[in-house]
């Protein structure tokens, strides 16, 4: 970074209501300052909702269809069309954020998912719930980008592994929790109690969002223009991309029209935006130039490897034991339980030593733990044991727990405070499209791995065959974490925000 843009981006984050001197003068170097923490809770109660939403849907579909007298491609359509608009409303983030400011911006977007949830509740049938689930995802799309964009900018760059342990609470406690009240709710309660659910996370997040975010303001004195060409262009091609990736699942294979062509557009409008990015530069949607930073280049090519790696195995396992060993939702749920504690018990770990010694070692480790944890589903049988697998998933966790916190951590180390809430788009837009990769593509093995099944045993098998490719992404992904920022990289960062500090105090 030239040195005059260092000093533009100590003079934002010293006038920004987000990072101020105080809190973190009274902090010691190696913790999360206390204004830190708050901001994260505060964000965590809002964000709750999104994640819960998410995870408990995961269950509900089959039920659904059955509850609301369609068909299951039909009500497919209620997590394609949340996706789709959800990914969608990504890119737009940093621009909206630059125009309304951080406050008001999470405040109106909680406002948007808790209207899209009471409309989710009360509709008639499965269009109208479709329909609403577009208002669902437009909000919880806004929110999972600026949660980590307001965190870090907070944070200053200051201790980055600690404060991504703290933003991925929602991430992790919802594989553990959000199955289990779907399972609980669909058993004992109507559908539209999925939605009701989360109206408390709503209510609280808006009141203590209001009370306990600083004010803020737009980051110039102009309102930013919003580059349309640019939206056009890049909000449609991603949401093309995915629709196509979970086209492939369909009954007319990988050369249907229905893949084929939304694939063929995605990429052509992607392609498109990335020539149009580059002669835009800084005014563009999201710069594309920011992959010159090789940490968040690293960490996008590795976010969507292990969004493949994990989104995928989540399909898969809980399919195997409903398939497979004949457990119930509620009793699939359960069996997964181990792998989110693990996930949650390797967050502070790896934060604090991610902090230490970099990302790099972190990323490799927790990978290759993630890889050896997956291989033994490769060996699964109608009557492998389920204490077995569910240790080996509390070691998956662990894994992919470190792992989640490296790879989102990585990809801002080296950035400037008004980098990031581009950064905070495209490490979300590559873990969504690589969960849809890997979501994809490990159905389309394993339909074909199973067709012509009879028996228990064979099932099994065209299981294994498809836990295989799941262990084979993360394989893949372990060299790459090579490239990522490493001790050095992270001690830079946090000492040139501690000069940037001493510098707004002076």
């Amino acid at each position: 970074m030239a040195a005059t843009s260092n000093a533009a981006a100590d003079d934002d984050a010293a006038a920004s209501p987000l990072d101020t001197a105080g809190p973190r003068a009274a902090s010691p170097p190696d913790t999360v300052d206390p204004a830190v923490r708050r901001l994260v809770f505060t964000l965590i109660v809002g964000a709750l909702a999104v994640i819960f939403d998410t995870t408990i849907m995961s269950v509900a579909i089959d039920s659904l269809a059955g509850q609301l007298h369609t068909s299951l491609a039909t009500v497919q359509w209620v997590t394609t069309a949340y996706l789709l608009a959800l990914a969608a409303t990504m890119p737009a983030v940093g621009w909206a954020q630059a125009a309304l400011g951080g406050k008001r911006l999470w405040i109106l977007a909680l406002c948007l998912f808790f209207v899209g949830s009471m409309l989710c509740a009360g509709a008639w049938n499965a269009p109208s719930l479709i329909a609403f689930r577009v208002v669902q995802g437009i909000g919880g799309g806004v929110m999972m980008v600026l949660m980590a964009t307001l965190v870090m900018q907070a944070a200053g760059g200051r201790n980055i592994g600690k404060v991504m342990a703290l933003i991925t609470v929602p991430t992790a406690l919802g594989p553990v929790i959000g199955p289990v009240i779907g399972g609980v709710i669909l058993h004992f309660g109507d559908w539209r109690w999925i939605f009701l659910f989360n109206i408390p996370f709503c209510l609280v997040g808006g009141y203590l969002a209001g009370r306990n975010l600083p004010a803020d303001r737009p980051v110039s004195g102009t309102r930013p223009r919003l580059d349309a060409v640019g939206m056009l262009l890049l909000s449609p091609g991603i949401a093309a991309v995915i629709y196509g990736l979970t086209q492939l699942g369909g009954s007319d294979g990988i050369g249907s029209v229905k893949v084929v062509v939304p694939l063929a557009a995605g990429v052509a409008l992607l392609a498109g935006y990335a020539g149009w990015a580059l002669r835009r530069g800084a005014g563009a949607l999201l710069d594309i130039r920011l992959f010159r930073h090789r940490s968040l280049a690293s960490s996008t090519v590795l976010l969507l490897l292990a969004g493949a790696a994990l989104y995928g195995a989540m399909l898969l396992m809980p399919l195997y034991w409903q398939q497979v060993r004949g457990e119930s939702a509620l009793g699939a749920a359960l069996l997964l339980i181990p792998q989110g504690v693990g996930t949650l018990l390797s967050r502070s770990v790896a934060g604090k030593f991610m902090d230490r010694v970099g990302a790099r070692p972190v990323a490799v480790v927790a990978l290759a733990v993630t890889f050896a944890a997956t291989v033994p589903f490769g060996f699964v049988t109608p009557t492998t044991s389920n204490i077995m697998l569910m240790a080996v998933l509390f070691v998956r966790g662990l894994g992919l727990g470190a792992a989640m916190i490296a790879l989102m951590g990585g990809a801002f180390v080296g950035l400037s405070r008004e980098e990031i809430p581009a950064a905070s788009s495209i490490s979300r837009v590559a873990q969504q499209v690589g969960g849809s990769i890997g979501t994809a593509v490990l159905v389309v093995i394993l339909q074909r791995a199973v067709a012509g099944s009879h028996t228990p045993a064979d099932l099994a098998s065209g299981f294994g065959a498809a836990f295989w490719w799941a262990a084979a992404f993360t394989a893949a992904a372990v060299p790459l974490c090579l490239l990522l920022p490493g001790k050095a990289a992270t001690e830079a960062q946090g000492q040139e925000t501690a000069s940037a500090e001493q510098l707004a105090e002076v």
